[in-house]
């Protein structure tokens, strides 16, 4: 584990089931599959040999469909579930060494957690739910407070501190549950499916609430999500379950342009590039003379970008890192990306 790094797990697996630990063994000594372990061992490979590691302040997205493991494996970072096998750090400590005090205090101190259920305490006020996690610690009654209705500004609801949960929209009840996750300031925040229950037009309106708070409170954040878009919008990296593996990890364009495999390529294929895909994975090697009128961006630039310049003009664009020219993109370097990235039936 690097400086960087606050969370890395190692050969997790979590096989329910009244024989786990010999199913597991029969699957690393002879293969089996999800369907052999159900019919020989009636035991269910929730996740199977994953491994990853999240750096300080990163969004990590775990996605994949209905029954893929993504919300299984989220469990195990707080060992709300206990992995069959494998190991898991957090910040250095060894989450599995941890005995049941000591569990709960870093849960209560190290882990923030936000359900796509509000879970928000009906005979409280916003101000309270949000004060909850303070109160377990023990702060005292001011101080929680005061902590309470700082978060609840920062997620612009301060004016229904003294409101109940019944008279706040789902999108606000969700902001709650989110400030109350982030009142004991934890280090870590896991996030299954938080927004996927509201409608489509305040679940996009919480993305970006979310991006901007995180960029402000640079929170390192698991967040599970089964939509390919959200993770496009707020991850810095994505991975890719199935069957309760882990399919592929990397960048929204990591991922988009370099699938791993088929199953990656077909969940990718309806995704606009236009703003997932930058200058640097167009670009090509600078081989002929370069015209001194043609246009120059930066290879972080969006092929949305590149493609309106193409537009305007004739010119091949000359894609530049830190001021020197590096690559260049063609009208047909541009054409072919959109193609392979259109879905043909």
């Amino acid at each position: 584990m690097t400086d960087d790094t606050v969370i890395e797990i190692s050969n997790v697996w979590k096989i329910f089931g009244d024989n786990a630990l010999t199913a597991l063994k029969a699957i690393q000594d002879r293969g089996l599959g999800k369907a052999e372990v159900l019919s020989e061992f009636n035991a269910v490979v929730g996740v199977a040999d994953v491994s990853l590691s999240v750096n300080r302040g990163e969004i990590f997205c775990v996605m994949g469909l209905s029954g893929s493991g993504k919300s299984t494996l989220v469990r195990h970072f707080n060992r709300l579930l206990e992995p069959t096998s494998g190991k898991i750090e957090i910040e250095g400590t060894d989450v599995m060494a941890l005995g049941p005090r000591e569990l709960q205090k870093f849960r209560n101190q190290k882990i923030g957690m936000v359900f796509q259920n509000f879970a928000l305490m009906p005979h409280r006020s916003v101000l309270d739910n949000v004060a909850m996690p303070l109160e377990i610690r023990q702060v005292a009654k001011n101080e929680r407070m005061r902590q309470a209705a700082a978060i609840l500004d920062i997620v612009e609801l301060g004016a229904w501190g003294s409101k109940f949960a019944h008279e706040l929209s789902g999108g606000m009840q969700q902001r709650v549950g989110l400030a109350r996750a982030l009142a004991a300031n934890p280090d870590v925040l896991l996030m299954d499916e938080p927004f996927s229950a509201l409608d489509p037009l305040i679940r996009r309106q919480l993305q970006d609430e979310f991006i901007k708070l995180s960029k402000i409170l640079k929170k390192t954040t698991i967040f599970i999500t089964h939509d390919l878009d959200e993770a496009v919008r707020i991850g810095d990296r994505i991975a890719i379950m199935r069957d309760g593996r882990m399919v592929q990890i990397g960048t929204a364009e990591d991922i988009v342009m370099h699938p791993a495999d088929d199953y990656v390529a077909d969940f990718v294929a309806g995704i606009s590039r236009l703003k997932v895909v930058h200058a640097h994975a167009v670009m090509q090697p600078i081989v002929a003379p370069i015209p001194a009128d043609a246009p120059r961006v930066d290879e972080a630039e969006t092929l949305s970008t590149l493609i309106n310049l193409a537009i305007d003009d004739d010119h091949p664009i000359i894609v530049q890192d830190a001021g020197r020219d590096v690559g260049v993109i063609t009208r047909a370097d541009l054409l072919r990306t959109v193609i392979e990235g259109t879905e043909v039936s």
